[in-house]
């Protein structure tokens, strides 16, 4: 364990039990009774939103590199969970391992970029902060940390492959099986903690933002043609 954990862990004993024990339950209790009950009360709410959301190359230079990055990311945190022991065999063979890691960190890195790229053009355009909520931009602040965090996690706490099958799927698996067992993770660095624990709250914060529609047609932005959509609200006390 190291210093930081073990001095958090002295000082707030029960800090580990609430983050990696109650918090995981909170953070999905709210992302499937909220999420369900906006889909069935506001189904037009699962939209971007965005006026510009797909007709220009600044777009294509964040989003699409972010979304293809970020899905590889995900899909890799999958396998490694659903299969940890196939994972560990790969690994087993140095050749392979340094494969794995360097792609990994490389798909982390272009996430990395396309969200910086898509935060900037969401600041620098007018139309785009019009329709940009609070809560959006917590989420977009969320998921920059998630991400750079994780990059961080990939560079200075090597083999981040082996370790994550190890020992955070099982503590994965155990919160699935309604028994956490925080032994797995209380003994982490204080940095892959906050990775997991910012994972935690944006899965909480999600079904509140515009990027619910992620959840209807995930894929559906990567591929289809460029649209424009236009926008038209009276103001308050006044007519159009």
């Amino acid at each position: 364990m190291t210093h930081t954990s073990t001095f958090f862990c002295g000082a707030f004993p029960y800090l580990d039990q609430f983050l990696f024990a109650a918090l995981p339950y909170l953070a999905f209790g709210l992302f499937f009774v909220v999420g369900i009950a906006r889909y069935l009360r506001r189904p037009f709410t699962y939209s971007s939103l965005s006026s510009q959301f797909l007709e220009n190359r600044q777009h294509f230079w964040g989003l699409v590199p972010f979304h293809y990055g970020l899905l590889v990311v995900l899909l890799g945190h999958l396998v490694a969970w659903l299969i940890p022991s196939a994972v560990l065999a790969w690994n087993g063979e140095p050749l392979r391992l340094y494969v794995l890691e360097i792609s990994a960190l490389a798909c982390g890195i272009l996430t990395l970029l396309g969200l910086v790229l898509a935060i900037v053009r969401r600041l620098s355009g007018s139309r785009l902060r019009v329709v940009s909520t609070p809560t959006d931009w917590i989420l977009l602040l969320l998921l920059l940390f998630q991400v750079a965090s994780g990059v961080v996690v990939a560079i200075f706490y090597g083999w981040g492959s082996s370790w994550y099958a190890g020992t955070a799927a099982p503590y994965l698996w155990s919160i699935l099986r309604l028994h956490p067992e925080i032994a797995h993770v209380a003994s982490m660095a204080w940095m892959v903690k906050l990775h997991i624990i910012s994972a935690y709250l944006m899965i909480a914060l999600f079904p509140f933002t515009r990027l619910v529609h992620v959840l209807v047609m995930p894929l559906m932005y990567l591929t289809r043609r460029e649209q424009v959509v236009r926008w038209y609200r009276i103001p308050h006390g006044g007519g159009r």
